[in-house]
């Protein structure tokens, strides 16, 4: 009986390891006094407008003054999602 062919297999080469890549951070130093100054400024709107009775900051506003107020609040949160 004729003698098989023996087949060599080749040696197990891991894939080459990946270089790493820096990680490129962008300056966000202004997002934190921007955060505070617009939940700041919605603090003090929506306090103002119920210490005067209505008249201050916008009376032609009226209740819509609320509405102002949390929107600067709703900005501060949105800037705070730029935060890293």
């Amino acid at each position: 009986m004729p003698k098989s062919r023996i087949r060599k297999k080749a040696d197990y080469t891991p894939p080459p390891a990946k270089a790493a890549q820096a990680i490129k951070l962008t300056n966000r130093s202004w997002v934190a006094p921007v955060m505070l100054a617009m939940f700041l400024i919605g603090l003090a709107w929506i306090v103002v407008f119920y210490v005067t009775g209505g008249s201050l900051p916008i009376d032609a506003l009226d209740n819509w003054n609320i509405v102002v107020g949390f929107g600067f609040i709703a900005a501060g949160f949105a800037v705070s999602t730029q935060w890293k």
